[in-house]
């Protein structure tokens, strides 16, 4: 008990003074990045990060640990020692800034693609102002969303390499390092490189907005879900999907149409089309490893290009090797399997403009012999588990099913799933139910 009063102090404290909202991040282990950069420039030092130094251990454990083969002849270095001019973000940060490299981290680099559209929410995470020429020291910091709370992030620009390039992710150009230093904070705030091997879109999504997320079965999809992704893209959210697989072979498997199963793909467009006169509902797609792309229906290059007027197909930017294509929503529904959808308001898929919503958090546990009641197959103390109630009172705008009523989007997180896996642990199987009362 004394474990959680001393939470519920901490969070009330934090409360009152602000800390851990989007504009008083806390430091993580307590770094603050101004100070450290301030000290380096006054002693004329680069940055080394003591907390996640360059070394096995923040590689990994198992596939990427000290003894692994995959990390023979790894070296880390500083982008400066990689090229004569590196940039933090050039020309604006951009989907093709993210290509994936020897980790199996597609989903959240998925993620990292979303941000790129909306650049409010890219600043948040990604802190302007940052370069490797004005007041540079081998530091930088991003902010994530932990749990309830914004941290502020700082790494040393010391990055795993072989060969003199990166081993992870990268930029198309190989000069730009925003995505790789910020993939390099992620894997900082969950232990290891390794440990974000993979995982669904959706914690991405969640760490990088604070939002709250569902997903869609698209063998079960709605009616209008077309229109709910159109108008979640217009609002921000951020938007990935996948295509499940049936067993650990068929992971990153490429299709006769060139679509990779178990893979995550970031969605960043849809649009209307006017194809010989009939209107196509579009979705634009990207592939994380900047290649590969779909050559199905509306590919790059595709017949169907022909029935768009020329400055229809110029607005759509449609022909780029770049891993990013075009695909009708038709086929979109049976090609892949999962979509899951970032909400940054929880009204977003119930109107076409911002406007008031309420959100509510609440932190419990499990704790044998008090709360640890069981599934509802343990009638006698199920009702002993942690209970939160929610009151619904203003009815949607425009509601897309025609019936009345109040949306409400819940979701629930168990802590340091990823930290815990260099201990062999994994997610606890842990769910809710919703009662009417």
């Amino acid at each position: 008990m004394a474990n959680t009063a001393a939470e519920l102090a901490r969070r009330k404290a934090r409360e009152e003074d602000g800390s851990g909202c989007r504009a008083n991040a806390v430091p993580f282990n307590q770094q603050k990045f101004e100070q450290l950069r301030s000290e380096c420039l006054q002693n004329g030092s680069l940055f080394c990060d003591p907390t996640f130094p360059a070394d096995w251990d923040s590689l990994g454990y198992n596939q990427l640990g000290r003894y692994s083969s995959k990390t023979i002849g790894v070296e880390w270095k500083r982008p400066t020692e990689l090229c004569s001019d590196p940039q933090f973000i050039a020309d604006g940060a951009k989907r093709t800034d993210i290509c994936q490299g020897a980790l199996g981290d597609c989903w959240l680099l998925a993620a990292i693609a979303s941000l790129t559209l909306d650049p409010q929410i890219l600043s948040r995470v990604v802190p302007p102002g940052q370069s490797f020429s004005s007041q540079y020291a081998g530091i930088f910091h991003f902010q994530l969303w932990q749990y309830g709370e914004w941290v502020d992030v700082v790494v040393d620009d010391r990055l795993p390499t072989r060969d003199g390039k990166l081993l992870f992710v990268h930029s198309a150009e190989g000069g730009e390092f925003w995505s790789a230093l910020l993939e390099k904070a992620y894997a900082k705030v969950n232990s290891s490189y390794e440990a974000l091997t993979g995982g669904s879109s959706i914690e991405g999504f969640e760490d990088f907005t604070g939002g709250i997320s569902e997903s869609y079965d698209l063998n079960k999809a709605p009616p209008f879900l077309f229109n709910i992704m159109r108008k979640a893209l217009k609002l921000g959210s951020l938007l990935g999907c996948s295509i499940n697989i049936s067993s650990s072979y068929e992971t990153e498997a490429i299709t006769r149409q060139k679509l990779v199963k178990g893979h995550a793909y970031s969605i960043t467009a849809a649009r209307q089309v006017h194809h010989f006169g009939s209107v196509v509902e579009l979705l634009r797609i990207r592939n994380p490893w900047g290649q590969v792309e779909w050559t199905g229906a509306w590919s790059d290059n595709s017949k169907e290009w022909d029935g768009v007027e020329p400055e229809e197909k110029q607005q759509l930017d449609h022909s780029a090797d770049d891993g990013e294509f075009w695909m009708s929503y038709t086929d979109f529904l049976r090609q892949f399997s999962r979509l899951d959808i970032c909400n940054l308001t929880p009204d977003t898929l119930t109107s076409t403009d911002i406007g008031r919503w309420n959100y509510a958090e609440f932190e419990g546990m499990w704790r044998v012999g008090s709360t640890a009641g069981g599934c509802r197959n343990y009638a006698a103390t199920f009702c002993s588990n942690p209970q939160f109630f929610i009151r619904l009172e203003d009815v949607d705008d425009d509601p897309h099913d025609g019936e009345d009523g109040c949306t409400v989007l819940i979701g629930l997180m168990q802590k340091d799933g990823r930290r815990e896996r260099r201990f062999g642990r994994d997610l606890n199987t842990i769910g809710f139910a919703i009662y009417e009362v």
